[in-house]
């Protein structure tokens, strides 16, 4: 009997388990990794290329857990992003895991799917932001990260769930 637990949670929890882990380590090194080497990663949005990768490899619960998880321990760790900012970050990264999986059902082009559920996940987060900082309990710019750049992780994180994800494959 414990042998088939055993058995069955290697097959069904032990990528996740090894993928979180790997995932909370990026997250606690990259403001480090950007302070100590004057290079701002976050422009590479490194917790949505978590997501992404984690949509792509393991099962939905796991991008969903992540997606909550990510920004609140980057705070928990390291106070950055602020918290308030870090909680619109993990709404926008559930949506956008949401969405993803909503529109991968019904839009034939993964491509498309994937470039709509990033850029209506961005927007809502963008409005969010907006809204805070308007009422004073946010600081600082509404773009922290250059639209140019964004553009291109756009791009990119599209074509990635393009290439690798199998729409309904890892449903369960």
């Amino acid at each position: 009997m414990f042998s088939d637990f055993a058995i069955s949670f290697k097959k069904q929890y032990l990528p996740s388990v090894v993928f979180d882990v790997f995932a909370l380590l990026f997250a606690y090194f990259i403001p480090a990794l950007s302070h100590l080497s004057g290079i701002p990663l976050y422009f590479a949005e490194p917790m949505r290329l978590v997501i992404i990768l984690s949509i792509i490899f393991t099962r939905p619960a796991n991008a969903y857990l992540l997606a909550i998880s990510l920004p609140l321990f980057s705070y928990s760790v390291a106070a950055h992003p602020v918290f308030l900012k870090s909680l619109i970050m993990s709404v926008e990264l559930l949506l956008n895991v949401f969405l993803l999986y909503l529109f991968s059902k019904y839009i034939k082009s993964l491509f498309s799917a994937a470039l709509l559920s990033i850029l209506m996940s961005k927007l809502f987060y963008y409005l969010l932001k907006y809204s805070l900082i308007t009422f004073a309990l946010l600081e600082g710019n509404l773009f922290s990260t250059p639209v140019g750049f964004q553009l291109v992780t756009l791009l990119v994180f599209s074509l990635l769930v393009f290439l690798f994800f199998k729409s309904g494959k890892n449903e369960k």
